[in-house]
């Protein structure tokens, strides 16, 4: 890595905070920051705002404005190199007159990768590489996994007793967690794309499923429920509030049986004009998706991001099939203390402890008497 000033540190570090500025609204595009310093000061600043508005890059150099020649800039991801939805941003960079670009990652994106940072180099810009690295990997996990692989980044959220229970015998899960875990969970919806479900936890919450804040206007994701045998009543909250964000309903390939395909059309039309999508996908014996496959097309779709909310069934799919790349653990100073309410995963585990999921904790949070613990898997 290139030996970096105290200074270089400080105006990265405030690209860094820029950039995460533009969390939940960039999607499916990186958060970017951006910071234009000359003689010691900052000149201009700005972060990627919104998917397919100006690269941070753009707000930082008009606001430097005619001081932008021979200044340095800090940039939290590489330039772009391409025209997408905005023009190239490092043509953006070698008009204005920078002298210096310090860049904390590399882009991984195919239609990037390097080509910005040679664009820059070409036109005599000195380009270091490679400030505060990690904490922009951190910043992008999701733009990462969204660009290097064929899935959404995938969440997996718990409210649980401190005994690992999620919901009484009954199902009343009202409230194990306390406010501020509550709101917590809220800017986690905040951050996502997409939001998922099974049809039971609809049939026995009635959730809502919007991402509701304290200081700013919280982006809804989309709401997605796993409903084979489209069985989510036409007054669910789910579908009758107000909400910018729309309704994905994933039914069964194969449902439903002749004699009522008529009634469900209608259901269908009925739950069409209240922002419902609805997609069909193939299901097993038991009703049961190919969650692999559905995470592929709603890739296809754009969907970078999805929290899992759903029950212990769904927690449980994801857990074996290895999806979950990020857990938040809420767990309330309770004991449920029976052996007859809902546990965190519904299924089959493994016949030795040695085989359990082993996880890595990256971050714990006092929230009042609650905690939260953010862990990664341990991948080989």
């Amino acid at each position: 890595m290139e030996n970096f000033t105290m200074a270089d540190q400080k105006f990265m570090a405030r690209a860094l905070y820029l950039a995460q500025q533009g969390e939940g609204r960039t999607s499916p595009n990186p958060m970017v920051g951006a910071v234009v310093v000359k003689d010691g000061e900052i000149i201009g600043e700005g972060y990627h705002q919104q998917y397919g508005g100006p690269h941070a890059e753009v707000f930082a150099l008009e606001e430097a404005g005619k001081e932008g020649p021979g200044a340095d800039i800090y940039i939290t991801l590489e330039p772009c190199s391409h025209y997408g939805k905005t023009p190239p941003c490092a043509q953006k960079l070698i008009d204005s007159g920078i002298k210096r670009a310090v860049v904390a990652m590399v882009d991984p994106n195919p239609e990037v990768a390097g080509r910005g940072i040679e664009m820059l180099r070409e036109a005599g810009i000195k380009v270091e590489i490679g400030l505060f690295k990690e904490e922009a990997q951190a910043l992008n996990e999701i733009f990462l996994k969204y660009i290097e692989s064929d899935y959404p980044f995938i969440y997996l959220k718990k409210a649980q007793t401190l005994d690992g229970y999620i919901a009484s015998k009954s199902g009343d899960s009202k409230w194990i967690t306390n406010t501020a875990a509550r709101l917590e969970g809220h800017k986690l919806r905040h951050r996502v794309d997409a939001i998922m479900v099974g049809i039971g936890t609809v049939l026995a919450d009635d959730p809502s499923l919007t991402a509701r804040l304290e200081e700013k206007e919280g982006i809804d994701p989309l709401r997605i429920i796993l409903d084979p045998l489209l069985e989510i009543p036409l007054d669910a909250k789910i579908i009758n509030q107000d909400s910018k964000a729309n309704t994905l309903i994933i039914t069964s390939i194969d449902f439903p049986p002749a004699a009522a395909a008529a009634s469900l059309k209608k259901k269908e039309k009925l739950l069409k004009k209240e922002k419902v999508e609805i997609m069909s996908c193939d299901s097993g014996s038991d009703n049961y998706f190919e969650i692999n496959k559905i995470l592929k097309k709603l890739h296809n779709k754009n969907i970078s991001s999805i929290l899992i909310e759903g029950g212990a069934k769904l927690s449980h799919t994801f857990l074996k099939e290895d999806l979950i790349d990020k857990f938040y653990y809420f767990i309330a100073p309770k004991i449920y203390g029976g052996s007859d309410g809902i546990a965190s995963f519904c299924g089959s585990g493994p016949e030795l402890m040695s085989d359990s999921v082993d996880l890595r904790i990256i971050e714990q949070k006092n929230l009042g008497d609650n905690i939260l613990l953010i862990a990664e898997p341990e991948r080989n």
